[in-house]
């Protein structure tokens, strides 16, 4: 049974800094891409970041440049490093993990387990 456990959020103001972390068992992230969804009250579940061995690192238009994804083959996690937050950052995020052999990481479509999400809350 895979199931990936998140944790890391909080609130934080305009500028500030946080990082998730998403541990995951069941599934090696060895051999699974894994990516960063967030969801905001009323909006759509949306692309942030991803990682895999093979395609490398991918982020949404939106964070680029202030998030940083990274992962821990020993420990089977995955990290969104945030910064330079902003109000619009603020959602509930949601660790992801791919199929075998996925080749579009921003797809939702493509994930199959989905961690319990972890609040982030930026203050203006």
């Amino acid at each position: 049974q895979v199931q990936l456990v998140t944790s890391g959020g909080g609130l934080v103001q305009t500028g500030g800094s946080l990082r998730l972390s998403c541990v995951c068992s069941g599934r090696a992230f060895s051999n699974h891409a894994m990516g960063w969804f967030r969801q905001a009250p009323g909006k759509e579940r949306e692309f942030v970041a991803a990682i895999s061995g093979s395609l490398g690192t991918v982020y949404a238009d939106s964070v680029k440049d202030r998030f940083t994804i990274s992962g821990d083959n020993a420990k089977n996690a995955v990290y969104l490093a945030m910064n330079n937050l902003k109000p619009e950052d603020t959602a509930k995020y949601y660790c992801a993990s791919a199929r075998w052999g996925t080749s579009n990481l921003r797809r939702r479509s493509e994930y199959d387990y989905w961690g319990q999400g972890t609040q982030v809350t930026v203050s203006s």
